[in-house]
């Protein structure tokens, strides 16, 4: 997750610092308020309750809410707060650095969800049982946790003590400025997007192979539908990785336009790491019949009551 490669609060006007502040937050905001309905649609409607693909686009939709607080706090503090106690800087990385592990992980489970479905739809609900959604979103976390944590123990083991007491500009590369880090952050990236890359290719092209062989009308209907949605999560992981690309984005531009390099830096961050979780929910949650006559039922509801007692 990255913020930004320069000390913007340094460099930037009062004005610009604002300015940038004011729409980050802002769309941090807007993102937040539509992913907060999503997440009060499912839990006040029991009908999503027992469906494994709806557990699992919940935890996807709150893991990007807690990814915006960790992400546009972090911004805000480099303005505001630039120097931060390592302790809570750490805490905060480790938090954020979790939350964009899981994203990719939470598509790709739901990615298997839905071609078990179309390709074993007897066996279905023996297999994707809420139980098991409910530890599969554990171990999605607890796999997600694990680079961050490894981040703190290198740390932990290359420098002094001391070093968790003392302030710092709160970014990850210069928290985690030992070779042993970079060494990871690759080892563990390449890893991570390699497996959930073959895992929703795999998936999408069986299901593309269901869909072309089905006999029933209806079977093949859905197995098209499932095909588009595993495509959908295909451009979501895309969407999601914009964030992998920002630092060579500031490597290429920066050079040619240097008078710039602040305004370059504010809407690469702008682009690979607030509109994506933007997107996001649009692709796959207002997309869903199911979920959008519930929400227009609920929130109808709500705002009814409020004005006729």
């Amino acid at each position: 997750m990255n913020i930004t490669t320069d000390q913007v609060q340094i460099q930037d006007t009062y004005q610009q610092a604002v300015i940038k502040n004011i729409v980050i937050v802002s769309l941090g905001l807007v993102i937040n308020c539509i992913n907060g309905m999503l997440v009060v649609t499912f839990f006040h409607n029991t009908v999503f309750h027992s469906d494994p693909r709806y557990i699992l686009y919940i935890n996807l939709v709150i893991n990007d809410i807690l990814m915006i607080c960790i992400s546009v706090t972090l911004y805000v503090l480099t303005y505001t707060l630039p120097n931060v106690n390592v302790s809570v800087c750490c805490t905060l990385l480790v938090l954020g650095s979790t939350t964009h592990m899981n994203t990719p992980l939470i598509l790709a489970g739901m990615a298997i969800e839905r071609y078990i479905a179309i390709g074993k739809p007897l066996h279905h609900s023996q297999i994707c049982t809420v139980n098991r959604t409910y530890i599969l979103i554990c171990l999605i976390w607890t796999i997600g946790a694990v680079p961050p944590i490894v981040d703190i123990i290198i740390i932990a083991a290359v420098k002094s003590i001391s070093f968790f007491n003392s302030v710092i500009y709160c970014q990850p590369v210069i928290v985690y400025n030992t070779m042993y880090n970079v060494q990871k952050t690759i080892a563990t990236q390449c890893f991570y997007m390699s497996v959930v890359w073959i895992t929703i290719i795999y998936t999408y092209f069986r299901v593309l192979f269901i869909a072309r062989i089905a006999s029933s009308g209806y079977h093949q209907t859905s197995a098209k539908k499932a095909r588009n949605t595993i495509l959908l999560h295909g451009v979501q992981l895309m969407l999601c990785m914009l964030s992998y690309v920002a630092p060579v984005l500031d490597m290429v531009l920066i050079p040619f336009f240097p008078a710039h390099r602040r305004l370059i830096a504010f809407i690469n961050y702008l682009l690979t790491n607030i509109i994506p979780r933007l997107l996001s929910p649009l692709i796959y949650g207002i997309r869903d019949q199911k979920f959008v006559r519930h929400i227009k039922g609920y929130f109808s509801c709500k705002v009814v009551g409020k004005v006729i007692p």
